[in-house]
């Protein structure tokens, strides 16, 4: 005989009568497909052995401490100002890369000539070593904002022109012929074409690159910098504010992974027209 306080639980609990075998299958599907759910989870313990004292909190504080040093940084403006010069900096430097590896590799693309002048120069540049040349630019450019922006621009400007260019190749000799073959010309199949075809390797390219903006931002933030997040971190340094670092860095994941929302976004949008392999049959 089954005890009376079971059988109340098992036919008249509103929270399973409302869920159903079907919801509760749906939320295990969830938990089973969310993306989020080991970041909680990881965070999870990550509270519960800094409260534990299993991690030491001057060496890696909790997430409660980083969402309270966080707030704090919010509340006073600290955090959206230097932010704000961040974003500003890695933009500026993001266009001039951009622009430059976008030009270079129609050049390149485009034209036997242009590949034999511009090709083996980006090539040599793409083997100099991002701190390396930090010296240099500070020779040539001081320690203002020029020098930031444009070591920005150079670590951009690669990735850019890399898979343009190797797109701008790699389009598929039929279609060119069957648009010669409609009459387009030159300029005609260029625009018609050869771009449309290049633009998913740009795109993969402008995702790389966007990723590369902010480590080079992070770098770039060390030199003598008086504002944005880099010199928050600094800062913090100096003060052994570990939480706050961990705030900074917190700022520069979640900026990464906004930007490459964005693009991934905005490649839906421009290659709506292109099937994928995750298309319905």
């Amino acid at each position: 005989m089954a005890a009376p306080g079971i059988e109340a639980v098992r036919f008249t609990s509103p929270g399973i009568d409302k869920i159903g075998a079907g919801g509760l299958a749906r939320l295990k599907a969830i938990a089973r497909n969310s993306r989020l759910l080991s970041p909680i989870i990881l965070l999870f313990v990550w509270e519960l052995a800094s409260r534990l004292g299993w991690i030491a909190s001057g060496v890696v504080p909790a997430p409660s401490a980083i969402l309270e040093a966080a707030w704090e940084l919010t509340a006073s403006g600290k955090l959206a100002t230097h932010l704000a010069i961040s974003l500003q900096r890695s933009a500026i430097g993001l266009s001039i890369g951009m622009s430059t590896g976008v030009v270079v590799a129609l050049i390149a693309g485009l034209s036997r000539r242009g590949e034999l002048a511009a090709d083996p120069i980006m090539q040599i540049l793409r083997m100099l070593p991002f701190l390396g040349v930090i010296p240099l630019f500070i020779l040539w450019f001081g320690i203002g904002e020029t020098t930031k922006v444009l070591l920005i621009a150079l670590a951009v400007k690669t990735p850019i022109y890399l898979t343009l260019y190797g797109g701008i190749r790699g389009v598929d000799r039929k279609l060119i012929e069957a648009a010669r073959s409609l009459g387009l010309n030159r300029g005609e199949l260029i625009w018609h074409v050869i771009l449309p075809g290049a633009l998913p390797s740009f795109f993969v390219g402008l995702r790389y690159a966007l990723g590369v903006s902010l480590l080079a931002l992070i770098a770039v933030e060390q030199i003598n910098a008086t504002s944005g997040i880099g010199y928050l971190i600094n800062e913090a340094r100096d003060f052994m504010r570990t939480d706050v670092i961990m705030v900074g860095l917190l700022v520069y994941s979640l900026l990464g992974l906004l930007t490459d929302a964005f693009v991934r976004l905005l490649e839906r949008r421009a290659l709506a027209w292109r099937p994928t392999i995750l298309d319905p049959a």
